[in-house]
């Protein structure tokens, strides 16, 4: 079956799973989160964080659809932007790094390998802005308690390592430098292909006179391969 990844919005926020788009876990701190829950009002709380981000910031999360249908979804911003963030007990999250705070895949969609793809694509498109790192809040102990914490050991299947252990919260990190480091190569790459190019000047032909022969095509050398890749290549998905 056919699936695409599409960039969170406003538009789709709704296909979202219920109880996730209801969700501010992360978007407010504990205790304006249990005030909108008595009001009512998490789901405007949700659509105003998620407003607010792609003004300041941009593109913050990624919906994955199968056959047309939404299967899982993945969010994360600054951590500045995370409320939540601070109260982890390994927190705070690194300054030079984006805090991926949530990612689930729906059950009937489990083992197909979404969770991996949600994955990549946050990594791509972090990657492409220039981010250093991607960090998150793992759950040792999933499905006990906080359903709105990516699993650790699934976050340590795709490239995240340990950087503050803990018994339930552990702080992971996937450094991004190896995709900076190939966009560097391939800038400099490009930027010496076009400093060595010579264009030879072309002067009018009278008119009546034969053309002249073209001159030989100019040569060029190929661009280096790609150093590497910012994908996490292990196996798995969320949830």
């Amino acid at each position: 079956m056919s699936w695409h990844v599409a960039a969170l919005n406003l538009d789709n926020l709704g296909d979202l799973p219920k109880r996730c788009r209801n969700c501010v876990y992360w978007e407010l701190s504990p205790k304006p989160a249990e005030q909108a829950e008595s009001y009512g009002t998490t789901d405007l709380e949700k659509e105003a964080w998620l407003s607010e981000i792609l003004l300041e910031w941009g593109s913050c999360g990624r919906i994955v659809y199968v056959g047309g249908a939404p299967a899982g979804y993945v969010l994360f911003a600054p951590p500045a932007s995370v409320p939540r963030a601070t109260e982890m007990p390994t927190g705070p999250a690194s300054a030079d790094a984006v805090l991926l705070t949530t990612m689930q895949v729906l059950p009937e969609f489990a083992g197909e390998g979404l969770g991996r793809a949600l994955a990549q694509a946050v990594v791509k498109e972090l990657t492409r802005r220039g981010v250093r790192a991607v960090e998150a809040f793992g759950d040792a102990r999933p499905g006990t308690e906080a359903d709105c914490v990516v699993p650790a050991d699934f976050l340590r299947s795709v490239g995240f390592k340990t950087v503050r252990p803990h018994h339930r919260w552990p702080r992971l990190r996937m450094e991004l430098r190896s995709g900076l480091e190939w966009k560097s190569g391939v800038e400099a790459a490009l930027e010496q292909l076009f400093n060595t190019m010579t264009i030879p000047m072309q002067t009018p032909t009278p008119v009546g006179a034969p053309a002249p022969a073209r001159a030989g095509r100019c040569q060029v050398s190929s661009l280096p391969a790609p150093g590497g890749s910012g994908d996490p290549g292990a196996p798995g998905a969320a949830r």
